[in-house]
């Protein structure tokens, strides 16, 4: 998870500490960002097989959940920032991890993609944001009940603004021109850059950003305490190692202690 985090900064960020006289094009390297996310994804995965954070279960769970998603999320469009598929990537990775929560958002996003004829140089950008948003969902501190829907109201809330800015970040560098008071300059301070970055953002995308905010905080809210008992009452795991005890003792019952009558079947004598 730091490794994918940290590839993931690195190409969200990498601009702002480029030379001025550098080449700069994320259409270029988008392509090889796709190559690295993947494989990163899939060691995420191996490494919660490996260490019993994911089961069989729990894998066939991300499939269903990643259609699911795919499926909900043409029906926001992208008009005014309506996108109601992040409210199922907060409420899985709530329930199941910030691991799952990562996997689970950049897989939906790769597959609403490939639905939807989305894929571009924006694709793998989609991928990591979406997937700070369900690993961030599990790492919320421990709660039930109202109090873990109001900390889910809040972050969904947060989420839907942080994703609005790190695809922001992802394309601003490269659309406008050096003429205006909100262009990225290469080569200048980091906090002058960011300053610019915020009002490009305030003055361009808050009204999709909020937007997107409300909507996913109000479908927590609605639909949390079901979905959520539903994926937890999914997520559990059947018990094959569980140890084996049987009621009653050789000494009071001895009729009943031989191994036919315990197990319930016919033994030949002797046995």
């Amino acid at each position: 998870m730091l490794l994918v985090t940290a590839v993931g900064i690195v190409a969200f960020g990498w601009p702002l500490l480029a030379a001025p006289t550098s080449p700069i094009a994320h259409a270029s390297d988008a392509p090889l960002l796709f190559a690295l996310l993947l494989p990163l994804l899939l060691a995420v995965v191996l490494a919660e097989l490996a260490d019993g954070g994911m089961d069989a279960k729990t894998v066939a769970m991300l499939g269903v959940l990643s259609a699911v998603g795919a499926a909900l999320r043409p029906l926001g469009t992208g008009v005014a920032g309506l996108e109601p598929v992040f409210f199922l990537l907060i409420l899985a990775g709530r329930a199941y991890g910030p691991a799952f929560g990562f996997v689970l958002g950049s897989t939906t996003l790769f597959a609403s993609a490939l639905v939807t004829a989305g894929v571009g140089p924006w694709l793998p950008f989609q991928m990591l944001g979406a997937g700070w948003v369900g690993a961030g969902a599990g790492l919320l501190p421990p709660a039930r009940g109202r109090s873990e829907l109001a900390i889910l109201a809040i972050y969904s809330a947060v989420a839907g603004l942080f994703y609005g800015l790190a695809l922001n970040l992802s394309f601003w560098p490269f659309t406008l021109g050096g003429e205006t008071a909100i262009s990225f300059i290469a080569g200048d301070p980091v906090a002058d850059n960011l300053r610019r970055f915020l009002t490009f953002s305030a003055l361009t995308s808050l009204g999709f950003d909020i937007p997107r905010a409300i909507l996913t905080a109000t479908l927590v809210v609605i639909t949390g305490t079901p979905i959520l008992r539903a994926l937890r009452r999914a997520g559990r795991r059947a018990a094959f190692d569980a140890p084996v005890t049987f009621a009653g003792s050789a000494a009071a019952d001895p009729v009943a202690t031989t191994d036919a009558d315990v197990l319930g079947v016919d033994l030949p004598r002797g046995r």
